[in-house]
């Protein structure tokens, strides 16, 4: 208890502490690194533009504390892609990055090739469905690592207005967090209880640290992600950042069944691995869910099997792109 409440009291940040935007280009020039911010995407033709627009007229032509944006997609069918380049990002398609490896769609399949793509030394991650994006969500990130060498990986948390019939609750959001989530990590991973929005879509950190852990592709990332990065680096190389109040679409509660159903997945593989518990044999991959349509109720089958990507550093085609950076670090451990 006392590591978790030192944690929250040193590693808990506000983004208005790294509002100073030429002081934080100052920093990140003193480092030498580079900085990418990628937003991965489905069907968003509602919100992209604007997110591009937002975070390249202030953290790229106005200050230059971000190097390049980029939109890594899952296969869009609206106009995602072409507004996207139109705005001024750099755009791909996940599936055609690295075929060798095969296929997969969903966020954490975006995330993983990222990796491959983008440049950055420090990678931000954004969701592109913000309604009230703002440059915060990114510098709020950015700042923590650029100011506190032992600070490897910071995740956002904000304020989540929830939509109901009777109208907006101020917060509300992250049902799934309290519901699931946190119940898991105050049983399993008590150390990282202390984090406000565990599934929150925006988190940054340096490359040396996202190379070296597995990815899931779909719901499970965000948990993998934040078991991993303990586990290998521990609490202390971790943060959080208060973004304030985010607008997005809520989910039905359908849907945070299904991403339920890809976290718990994730999770047991976690408690295998790190815990030493015995391996989850699942039964079947199909969730099964109730519907009622008038006095009729029906059951609805969707398959969620929860593959994972492996640490992009043991990919031949990874190691050949950056190979000085892989040799460089090589050097320094075995120097």
């Amino acid at each position: 208890m006392n590591e978790i409440n030192n944690w929250l009291k040193t590693k808990t940040f506000a983004h208005q502490q790294f509002c100073d935007l030429r002081y934080l280009l100052e920093l990140k020039e003193r480092r030498g690194v580079k900085i990418s911010l990628c937003f991965p995407t489905l069907n968003e033709e509602k919100t992209i533009g604007k997110s591009i627009v937002v975070m390249k007229s202030e953290l790229m032509d106005r200050v230059p504390l971000i190097d390049e944006i980029a939109v890594v997609d899952s296969g869009s069918t609206d106009k995602t892609r072409v507004i996207a380049e139109k705005f001024g990002a750099k755009t791909f398609a996940a599936e055609e990055c690295l075929p060798e490896t095969g296929k997969f769609r969903g966020k954490g399949e975006n995330l993983w090739k990222s990796l491959y793509l983008l440049e950055g030394d420090i990678i931000v991650f954004v969701d592109a469905d913000i309604s009230n994006i703002h440059p915060r969500f990114a510098y709020g990130l950015i700042g923590p690592l650029l100011h506190y060498p032992d600070i490897k990986f910071v995740k956002a948390f904000y304020n989540r207005p929830f939509n109901t019939p009777s109208g907006v609750i101020p917060s509300g959001g992250g049902r799934v967090t309290e519901i699931l989530i946190r119940p898991l990590f105050s049983q399993f991973f008590p150390e990282l209880s202390g984090m406000v929005q565990p599934l929150s879509g925006e988190y940054a950190g340096y490359r040396e640290v996202l190379e070296q852990i597995p990815f899931p592709i779909g719901y499970g990332v965000e948990t993998g992600m934040l078991i991993d990065i303990f586990q290998k680096w521990g609490l202390a190389a971790m943060a959080q950042a208060n973004l304030e109040l985010r607008l997005h679409r809520n989910q039905p509660v359908s849907s945070l069944g299904k991403m339920s159903f890809g976290i718990l997945q994730t999770f047991w593989s976690r408690l295998q691995h790190y815990r030493n518990m015995d391996h989850v044999e699942m039964k079947s991959f199909i969730l099964r869910q109730m519907q009622q349509q008038g006095e009729e109720i029906q059951m609805t089958e969707c398959e969620i099997h929860e593959n994972e990507r492996p640490p992009i550093i043991e990919l031949e085609a990874y190691q050949k792109k950056f190979h000085r950076s892989i040799q460089k670090k090589r050097a320094e451990k075995h120097g």
